[in-house]
This record gives structure tokens, C-alpha cells and sequence, in this order.
């Protein structure tokens, strides 16, 4: 009891660790925290060391974390100020959201559709490619996904996602406006930015500054607020059939964190971001602190063709759809960065471009992905469950 109880801080305290060393080594930094956390855990649960009486513990650390995170990783959110942001880059944000429907559409009627819980595939792709891992870690719980095929899809996802960034780094801004005929982006004047929501220090150096404190009361009233809505939606979801209780209670979490957000104090409490996506950071590694190496080594090519399928041919369809629309490259290219790999890949390509105007759409439209992917995920996968 006492060495699982050790055992537990350390799994909480592990992600500080990773995360000061992406602080001091670019390289590192470079992989980013969560594929690190990942490759820990993976490390961590294949050694031997961890005894048999922790996989309570680690079950139990995997299904709190991240629920508990997504109420902190909502309360940021400023609707009205994202009602006054460029209209591009929300009409890029929903094409996206259309062409990745379309795209698990039609991997459900021909990819997925022998394949046991198949239609779990198309949950997990919408919501991974319309917010980001908090979503993918979302839909897990809420539709129940076996622990390989997530950690599978995730590791997939991970390679796919590599190759899809280098490209848009490097290329995508002369294909998409050579093939796709997107137009370039026109700079906007400055006056566009006092419309533009304060979306906070998203860098790796802010998880350092949520210690002041000043600042650390206020996380943790947020933290207390957090456990809270989790607490209210287990009871609700409770009282429902027991195959839509756990889909519910995510569904009422999401929506309880985005209502807070509505009220001024707890929406200016900073760092509230970056103290859900630490959470985020346990749960990546005690989820891969539960999987057997054994199981990566032979690849599930259905899963992998699912992934690769989804990335690139949404993001065609995406450009494809932008053209009509008027949406330009460098906006095509930062919104799809935003639901692909997530928000904190913005400034990132954003500097490659180097187009600093793009940086607040791109985070705002990352952000409304993160609100919307858990309704989207458990919204169609229930559809592809029932008619497909």
C-alpha cells in the first residue's frame, strides 16, 4: 500500500521532470512533452518494475486525470472575444471540422466497416483532428476504447503527424497555392488585434511561473473548481443507461468547463491551460505505463492506413474546399495545423511561415477545436455505430 502510494506521486511528479528538461534542451523540446511522456511510460511498464498490486492505481490515475483536465483547459476560453476574430479563420476551422466528417464517413463504409468496434476508429479521428490529444484521451473513456488500440492510434498518429508537420513547415504554402490555387495571405491592419482574445503564455517556461504564489492560489481554486464539475457530472451520467453513462458525463464536463468560462474571475485565472494539460502529461504516461512493448511491434495496418487516411486526405479536402470560400494558404495552413496536432504546433508554424498574423487564429480556432471535438467524437461515432 505504501509503495503504491510512493509510486503514485511519482507518476504525478514524473511530467514535471520531462517537462523542465524540454526547458533546458531544445532537442527535447523538439519532440515535445507528450511523445516523451509516452516513450517513459512505455519504458517504465515493459521493465518489470512497477508491482502487479499498482494496475489499480494506474487504471484509477488514467480515468480521473484526464476528465479532471478538461474543465482547465476550457476555462481560458473567451466566446464572445472568438465571435470578433476573422472570419477566415473560423470559416477554415469548420471546413476542416467538414472535411475530416466526410473523410471518417467514408473510412466507416469501407476501411472500418468489418472490423470489431470499428466505429470507435471514427470517434477517435474526428475528435483527435478537430482539437488535439485531450480530445483522442476524451474519447477513450467516454466511448470505452481498449488501451492498445488507443495507444496504438496515438502512436500512429504521433509518426503520421512528424511527416505532416515537416511538410507543413516546409512546402505546403507553394502546393497549396500552386495546386489548390489558395491565394496568399494579405496582411490585416493592427486594429483586428484588439478584437483578438489573450490567449496566454503557451510556452514550455510558463509551467514555471504557475508556482508564484499569488498565482497558485487562484490554479487551485480553479483545480478545486475542476474536481467539482467532475464530481457533478459523474452523478448525473450515473443515472443514465449504463452505455451512454460515461459518454454523458464527458459531454457535461465539456459543457460545465466552457459555462465557467463564461465568468470573468475564473476565465482571467492564468495558467489554467497549462495546468490541464500537465494532467494531460500523467495521463499520456500512465496510460503508456500500462501497454505491452510487444503489442507496438506488430503493426495493426488497418489502424495505421486509418490514420494516414485521415490526415491526408482531410487535409486535401480541407484546401480543396478553402478555394470556393477564399480562405488563404497561410490561414488553410495554420487552421489545419490547429485541429491536426493541436494548438501548442501554432507558434511553430507560424515562425516557419513567418507570419505572425496568423498566430492568434490559429490558437483561437485550436482552442474552439478543443471545446467542440468531444461533442463532434462521440457524436458520429454514436451514428457510425448505429448506421454504418
Amino acid at each position: 500500500m505504501v509503495t503504491n502510494i510512493f509510486i503514485t506521486i511519482a507518476f504525478i511528479l514524473f511530467p514535471a521532470l520531462i517537462v523542465w528538461m524540454c526547458t533546458r534542451v531544445s532537442l527535447l523540446q523538439k519532440i515535445g512533452v507528450v511523445l516523451l511522456c509516452y516513450f517513459a511510460g512505455i519504458v517504465v511498464g515493459n521493465t518489470g518494475i512497477l508491482p502487479e498490486s499498482f494496475g489499480g492505481a494506474q487504471s484509477m490515475i488514467q480515468d480521473i486525470s484526464v476528465v479532471l483536465a478538461l474543465p482547465l483547459l476550457l476555462f481560458s476560453l473567451d466566446v464572445k472575444k472568438w465571435l470578433k476574430i476573422s472570419k477566415t479563420a473560423l470559416i477554415s476551422m469548420l471546413l476542416a471540422v467538414v472535411s475530416i466528417a466526410i473523410v471518417t464517413f467514408v473510412l466507416q463504409l469501407t476501411l472500418a466497416k468489418d472490423v470489431q468496434d470499428g466505429w470507435k476508429y471514427g470517434g477517435m479521428a474526428t475528435a483527435l483532428y478537430t482539437g488535439g490529444t485531450p480530445n483522442l484521451a476524451a474519447i477513450k473513456t467516454a466511448l470505452i476504447v481498449d488501451g492498445d488500440t488507443y495507444i496504438r492510434f496515438h502512436t500512429y498518429d504521433t509518426v503520421i503527424g512528424l511527416i505532416y508537420l515537416v511538410f507543413m513547415f516546409t512546402a505546403a504554402r507553394a502546393f497549396f497555392q500552386k495546386v489548390f490555387r489558395l491565394r496568399p495571405f494579405a496582411p490585416i491592419g493592427k486594429s483586428d488585434d484588439t478584437h483578438a482574445p489573450k490567449i496566454g503564455d503557451e510556452s514550455l517556461s510558463a509551467y514555471g511561473k504557475m508556482f508564484a504564489p499569488r498565482v497558485l492560489k487562484r490554479l487551485a481554486l480553479a483545480f478545486l473548481l475542476s474536481a467539482a464539475i467532475l464530481g457533478i457530472s459523474f452523478v448525473i451520467g450515473e443515472l443514465f443507461p449504463a452505455d451512454f453513462s460515461t459518454a454523458v458525463t464527458i459531454l457535461l464536463i465539456t459543457s460545465l468547463g466552457i459555462a465557467a468560462s463564461f465568468i470573468r474571475p475564473i476565465r482571467s485565472t492564468k495558467y489554467t491551460f497549462q495546468l490541464g494539460m500537465y494532467i494531460i502529461y500523467i495521463f499520456c504516461f500512465a496510460v503508456a505505463s500500462m501497454t505491452n512493448f510487444n503489442v507496438l511491434v506488430n503493426i495493426d495496418w488497418t489502424i495505421l492506413l486509418y490514420v494516414v487516411l485521415s490526415v491526408v486526405l482531410s487535409m486535401l479536402l480541407h484546401a480543396l474546399l478553402c478555394k470556393p470560400f477564399r480562405v488563404d494558404s497561410d490561414t488553410m495552413i495554420v487552421t489545419s495545423v490547429s485541429a491536426v496536432c493541436s494548438p501548442p504546433f501554432v507558434p511553430v508554424v507560424a515562425s516557419a511561415l513567418k507570419n505572425r498574423e496568423v498566430l492568434i487564429s490559429g490558437l483561437v480556432t485550436g482552442i474552439i477545436g478543443y471545446a467542440i471535438g468531444n461533442y463532434l467524437g462521440i457524436g458520429l461515432a454514436m451514428l457510425y455505430r448505429m448506421f454504418v
